[in-house]
């Protein structure tokens, strides 16, 4: 199952509370994001990671979350999968810690980008958690203020907002969704017609 949205919609949230509910209901259930597939903070030289289009067309390494996670997921044979390539905050490399993978395990990941091309064809579910494109900025900045700062607003403004409205534009995945929900207000959150 995939779970996107804009930035700071509530995708990871929602996936965690999900997989809760899954797991308690006897099915065992795996939680993974795509941030931890972003490429290396070392390789950022080599491409724009900087502007909205940069981070849009070069941040993720989709290559990687299809060789760790996804096949692995897909495959009737396989036992295990990684559920982190790089781990975004401290740039350690994780690739080679595996989890044990089930027949019956359900994959739950959240990620904007989510359904691109390079991944979509993995999902058996998709969800879009809606928020409106100010509210996703507000909340982003502030939820980013420790480690952005005063930039933190304009992060969320010209780099990713523009990228997911790239994504929008080139993608236009909201007539793939099984299921739309309304996340403007975290605790009442509201099923919309897809």
């Amino acid at each position: 199952m995939g779970i996107d949205g804009f930035t700071a919609a509530g995708k990871t949230s929602f996936g965690h509370e999900l997989a809760e509910w899954i797991g308690a209901a006897g099915r065992p259930v795996l939680r993974a994001t795509l941030d931890d597939f972003k490429k290396p903070w070392r390789d950022r030289h080599l491409y724009d990671r900087e502007s909205g289009e940069g981070y849009y067309r070069n941040a993720y390494d989709y290559e990687a979350v299809k060789r760790l996670l996804l096949d692995p997921c897909r495959s009737s044979g396989a036992t295990v999968c990684a559920l982190c390539n790089v781990d975004p905050l401290t740039q350690r490399d994780h690739s080679s810690e595996v989890t044990p993978l089930g027949a019956d395990t359900v994959l739950i990941m959240d990620g904007v980008f989510a359904f691109r091309p390079e991944i979509n064809e993995y999902w058996d579910f998709r969800v879009w958690l809606r928020v409106d494109a100010e509210l996703s900025v507000q909340r982003g900045a502030a939820r980013d203020q420790n480690w952005a700062g005063s930039e933190a607003e304009s992060i969320h403004r010209n780099r990713y907002l523009v990228a997911e409205r790239i994504y929008l534009q080139e993608v236009d995945p909201l007539p793939m969704m099984d299921v739309v929900i309304d996340n403007s207000v975290f605790a009442h959150p509201q099923v919309v017609t897809p």
